[in-house]
């Protein structure tokens, strides 16, 4: 069994030692740490060492980023052209560090390099640049910012923007942006520790809650079997047989219609229009993802004309499965699917549907906290626009 390959990377000069005390820790683990200055990394004589450190990322599981005060080599042309820059840069809502890729640095394009391969980043800070990032942001769109001296970066004053502009990109990434400030290892190592462990904790859970859901979804889909199977040798009417297969075969859908409370969805479910059309009739605007690692889970926003919301504990593949039965459903002639309508609003049980939930407030009340808690939006889809003329 293969150990895990943590690659660690920093500029080397200012960091030396805690480059060294870092792959010691690393080793006292079990894990081959993978640095560039340990020959860790292969150099192949046919390509530049820039090259190479970017195609050793890909060969590893996890990477460690520790951010000094210093800005290290540029990047090569040869090695930006082998990672996706515009695909990488739609991963965080700041951009200002691809404005111009010259100025993107080896242990960035590293970087960058992991986010494209989806590799989980680790990413640390020395105390005084975050210090001297903080003033840079609140002065950044000052006239005189382009003369302010940062005291991590007296050496080199002219690189601390593309630094501060690194730590931007990382900080409003979609996903996996935590940034850490450090004063000395001790404060990288209890970190690691506590994340490797949470991890590690989060997998077994997520093991064992998966087994026991494929149980629980074997038992329900036998049991929907037997019910389906029990209501059709009891129908002898064709019609009828067609109106109880409609009920099984789309019930999700009218139920999660009748759950947005419309006062017309019955006979928006009667019309013959595309999928947008419809979430559009039902006041939908937006409809986005909503991330939160702390409940291991993945939820969806339907944004309304008035700003409040609906949340669906579901992914956002159950919207898209929708679309599918709606296709299906508008294919049924007029009085089949009111037949079908009509047997579904029948049923006594008229409790609310467990996964969607109402919120009577506006979006960005509720958003306000989403950075802090580490929840994320993502790829928004307006239908405000998508009725028919």
């Amino acid at each position: 069994m293969a150990n895990l390959k943590i690659f660690i990377s920093s500029t080397c000069y200012d960091l030396n030692i805690v480059r060294s005390q870092l792959r010691n820790f690393v080793g006292n683990f079990g894990y081959d740490p993978v640095m560039s200055d340990y020959a860790d990394v292969l150099y192949d004589p046919r390509i530049h060492t820039h090259t190479s450190c970017i195609q050793e990322v890909t060969n590893c599981d996890i990477l460690i980023l520790i951010i000094g005060s210093r800005f290290g080599g540029k990047a090569i042309p040869t090695a930006l052209e082998s990672v996706d820059l515009d695909f990488v840069k739609e991963k965080s809502n700041s951009k200002e560090l691809f404005d111009d890729s010259s100025n993107i640095s080896i242990t960035q394009l590293e970087v960058i390099k992991a986010i494209e391969s989806s590799i989980p980043i680790f990413t640390f800070v020395e105390n005084k640049v975050m210090h001297d990032h903080l003033v840079y942001e609140k002065n950044k769109d000052k006239d005189f910012i382009s003369g302010l001296d940062f005291p991590s970066f007296a050496e080199k004053p002219e690189t601390a923007k593309y630094v501060f502009e690194f730590i931007n990109f990382l900080r409003h990434r979609i996903e996996n942006n935590s940034i850490v400030s450090f004063n000395r290892l001790d404060d990288i190592e209890s970190y690691l520790k506590k994340q490797w462990s949470g991890l590690l904790q989060r997998l077994l859970y997520e093991q064992r809650f998966k087994k026991q859901e494929e149980i629980k979804i074997d038992y329900i889909s036998n049991q929907i079997a037997d019910i389906k199977t029990a209501i059709m040798t009891s129908i002898s009417s064709t019609d009828l047989k067609d109106t109880a297969r409609g009920a099984i075969k789309f019930r999700q859908l009218v139920d999660f219609f009748r759950q947005l409370k419309n006062p017309h969805t019955v006979d928006l479910l009667l019309q013959d229009i595309p999928f947008d059309s419809l979430l559009g009739e039902m006041r939908i605007v937006e409809i986005f993802p909503l991330e939160n690692s702390n409940r291991m889970q993945q939820s969806v926003i339907l944004l309304l004309d008035d700003s409040t919301f609906f949340e669906i504990k579901y992914p956002i593949g159950f919207i898209e499965r929708l679309r599918d039965n709606w296709q299906e459903f508008i294919r049924l002639t007029q009085t089949s699917r009111q037949a079908i309508i009509n047997a579904i609003y029948d049923n006594e049980d008229q409790r609310p549907m467990r996964y969607i939930r109402y919120v009577n407030k506006p979006f960005s009340e509720f958003a306000i906290n989403l950075e802090d808690s580490q929840e994320s939006v993502s790829h928004r889809r307006s239908y405000s626009n998508s009725k028919e003329e």
